[in-house]
């Protein structure tokens, strides 16, 4: 298991790098597995592979109908953290932090995670008590917080325009200091040779067509490389959820898919050491390894598949960009993208059984699905390995809006559109 060593860098560089060994197997699909994780992305593989490595369940298959890491895992910020306020919420992404820590050495695999921390600025007193109560909830429930005032502001982030419009000064700001960012290319590569390296079967450019039922009970999927049946199906495809249920006959769920676009410019100096969010409006930057700024926004208002948005959006992004960050105005911008996101009805996610007998859930992350990569995975597998949900994911229920136990993080009511 240990390849990526300084010891074998030095051999290998001295013998050509003829000897490294593909990251992961690109196997044939077998007539039936125990488990078919549907998405290879992040929370897909992450399954595959806590199911591996906690559980003893190796007979899995992930089937990802492109190529491991061409939808949202590679679509994203990057940022990590747990800076939530209520308690289904709070306990769920500080154990996906805690993971994080640790994922380097767990996956034998540098996914480059940096604890530079997370700032939260607020403009006005309401927000500053509204952060207060969020700080405290959050050392309440054991994670860090701690708020930032202005000359402290100023001393690490000198590029921030504290005095902003009349409207929007930045009174101070709530950090988090261990939360931070991760290559996302290198989180989705490292869980594919981890769930690889145990057995897993992870086969790319299988589209999934349809569902193989017994009655009620699902026990396979017809896909564009054959039919493959299995004792459980579990589906991890983000936006694509609403797409995939329907081929199961499910075509209601609590969620839409709508585009959220991120941005990044050309490289410069070190100029943002730390993660910034904007109160007045929604904005989230950093700066990356490379020197490049990432930032994002608001999702788009109209649902959509597509993996590209529209330009009232970037004009929105680009004005909060340059009102909290001026000297930024003559940078250019190298590129955007956009990922197709599943916005449940109250902000937060789906991992739980059903809808169907023998198949499992993995849905509804709005904005927080990178963060949650490693959590997610982790309770996904124990859901499907156990039948049950863990106490960290036994809030993220199916029915919980048609009983009314929302978790509502936002406190903006059941409107997806406005999460």
């Amino acid at each position: 298991m240990a390849e990526y060593s300084a010891l074998s860098i030095v051999k290998n560089a001295l013998t050509g790098n003829r000897d490294w060994k593909p990251a992961w197997r690109k196997p044939e699909p077998k007539p039936a597995y125990d488990v078919i994780i549907i998405g290879g992305g992040g929370h897909g593989l992450s399954t595959a592979f806590y199911l591996a490595s906690e559980f003893g369940i190796r007979n899995v298959a992930v089937l990802e109908k492109g190529w491991v890491g061409s939808g949202n895992i590679g679509r994203n910020t990057t940022i990590v953290r747990s800076n939530y306020l209520l308690p289904g919420n709070t306990p769920f992404y500080e154990h996906s932090m805690k993971l994080w820590e640790n994922l380097s050495h767990e996956l034998n695999y540098n996914v480059m995670f940096s604890q530079r921390g997370i700032i939260n600025l607020f403009h006005t007193p309401a927000q500053e008590d509204d952060h207060a109560r969020r700080g405290n909830a959050m050392i309440l429930q054991g994670v860090d917080a701690r708020f930032v005032r202005p000359p402290e502001l100023k001393r690490r982030v000198p590029a921030l325009n504290l005095s902003g419009s009349s409207r929007f000064p930045v009174l101070g700001g709530l950090e988090q200091p261990r939360a931070g960012t991760a290559r996302h290319d290198a989180v989705a590569w490292g869980y594919a040779r981890g769930a690889d390296r145990r057995g897993v079967d992870i086969i790319e450019n299988c589209e999934v067509t349809g569902f193989v039922r017994e009655g009620d009970q699902v026990t396979g999927v017809e896909t564009s490389r054959g039919r493959i049946h299995a004792r459980k199906v579990a589906a991890a495809v983000a936006g694509s959820t609403s797409r995939v249920m329907a081929l199961a006959g499910i075509d209601r769920l609590p969620i839409e898919s709508h585009v959220l676009q991120a941005f990044v410019t050309e490289s410069v100096k070190p100029c943002l050491d730390t993660v910034v969010t904007y109160g007045g409006g929604h904005l989230y930057i950093s700066q990356s390894d490379k020197g490049s700024l990432v930032f994002g926004g608001d999702i788009d208002g109209y649902n959509s598949y597509a993996q590209r948005g529209n330009l009232p959006i970037v004009e929105d992004v680009m004005s909060e960009v340059l009102e909290l960050f001026p000297a930024f105005a003559k940078l250019r911008l190298l590129r955007s993208w956009g990922g197709i996101m599943d916005m449940s009805m109250d902000g937060s996610p789906i991992i739980a059984k059903g809808p169907l007998p023998g198949l499992y859930l993995n849905a509804g992350w709005c904005y927080g699905g990178f963060k949650a990569t490693p959590a997610s995975g982790w309770c996904f597998a124990h859901t499907i390995a156990r039948d049950e949900p863990h106490e960290f994911n036994a809030p993220f229920t199916l029915d919980r809006f048609h009983r009314g136990y929302v978790i509502d993080e936002k406190g903006q009511g059941a409107t997806p559109w406005k999460h």
